[in-house]
């Protein structure tokens, strides 16, 4: 089993989403190294705050989809959670045990390695000490100017913004709003939005008000194709190369 190609002109900047995630279980160290070992621009992730103030790399609120065991991930302490072996992907047993839910440490020193840019996305809301906390942990690894942020958080957003004024940082959405270019254009932020929300006219519209637009998550080689032909900077795949 191996990525799908992507074969057309002006191809955008490919982002592995939670890692290789077609091919490995999402947001784990194999998943990550999956993708350093491919053509991938970058690797997406996503972070959460602990509930000892740790920062663990998980999708979502709760660890029974990738776990089988329910944990609130913000309610829980780093080493509980670390504890944890996932089921592996295909099998949906707990049969390897390097499946485990990594550090944010880990990520951008796997990132690092492989010289991807590392895309981070912020998990729900957080407080501006915990943004900062996560920019000091990336910051002490010298990996700041390899990082993009993310987030549907736009309060996370500005957090960011107000560490890092020049920091690459994309506001995640959904949907194409009325009021979307302002806000993006208020703190200086690219867009990350869900590939059916967009047209070539809207994509034409970022770039003319000086955003890039990164689109999510596309893993049908034709529909990436139209995006790049859209104009799109950056799709975010499981499994499109």
């Amino acid at each position: 089993m191996d990525t799908l190609k992507l074969n057309c002109e002006n191809k955008p900047l490919m982002v592995a989403h939670r890692g290789c995630s077609g091919l490995e279980r999402e947001n784990t160290n194999a998943a990550f190294v999956a993708a350093g070992n491919r053509s991938y621009w970058g690797i997406e992730t996503d972070v959460h705050v602990t509930a000892d103030g740790k920062f663990i790399i998980i999708h979502d609120d709760d660890t029974a989809r990738v776990a089988g065991d329910r944990l609130i991930v913000e309610e829980s302490s780093f080493d509980t959670l670390r504890r944890l072996t996932l089921l592996n992907k295909f099998s949906e047993k707990k049969d390897r045990v390097d499946l485990c839910l990594p550090s944010l440490e880990e990520y951008i020193a796997i990132c690092k390695k492989y010289e991807k840019v590392a895309v981070l996305e912020l998990k729900n809301r957080m407080t501006e000490e915990a943004v900062n906390a996560i920019i000091d942990v990336i910051g002490d690894m010298d990996y700041l100017d390899h990082t993009t942020f993310i987030s549907f958080s736009y309060t996370n957003m500005v957090s960011v913004r107000k560490r890092l004024p020049e920091a690459s940082a994309q506001y995640l959405v959904s949907e194409f709003g009325d009021d979307l270019i302002d806000k993006l254009k208020a703190y200086h932020l690219d867009l990350d939005i869900r590939h059916t929300a967009l047209t070539a006219e809207r994509v034409a519209l970022c770039h003319e008000n000086g955003i890039k637009v990164n689109t999510w998550t596309v893993d049908d080689p034709a529909r990436a194709a139209e995006l790049a032909a859209f104009g799109v900077d950056i799709i975010t795949t499981n499994i499109v190369e």
